[in-house]
């Protein structure tokens, strides 16, 4: 098969209050798209793939969605995601025998995470990531 080129645009997430909703993800800086009416599309800043929700697009669940949400220094991420009013949990870390509570001791990319959710609890996973793995 030949290759040729694909690329995720954007995730529909299930909400109850579009209007909640919309208003969560801005108060976080996320851009507010053009969109056609019925959906709300946002951007959080340097993404290139957007979320979308509105009333009758997804037959998914409330707060049935979990995505992961990338940051270059996740300590600046989750202080000003917290500033904003999101619900953050603190930070954990992967280790040889799972997940451990904390900032990994030497800060390796793809290693510390933080969760928070949004108003219908959809759960995002903030992973630091400052070096791509080879071929990514």
């Amino acid at each position: 098969m030949s290759t040729f080129e694909q690329r995720i645009e954007a995730l529909i997430i299930p909400v109850t209050d579009v209007d909640a909703s919309r208003d969560f993800y801005v108060s976080l800086g996320w851009r507010l798209d053009v969109t056609p009416p019925g959906v709300v599309q946002l951007t959080p800043p340097g993404s290139a793939t957007s979320v979308q929700f509105g009333a009758g697009i997804t037959p998914a669940a409330p707060g049935s969605s979990t995505a992961y949400l990338v940051v270059e220094d996740i300590v600046t991420a989750r202080e000003a995601l917290v500033a904003a009013g999101a619900p953050v949990t603190d930070y954990f870390h992967r280790t040889a025998e799972g997940f451990t509570p904390g900032l990994d001791p030497e800060r390796r990319t793809y290693s510390t995470r933080a969760t928070f959710t949004d108003p219908d609890n959809n759960t995002w996973i903030l992973q630091e990531i400052t070096t791509r793995l080879p071929g990514r």
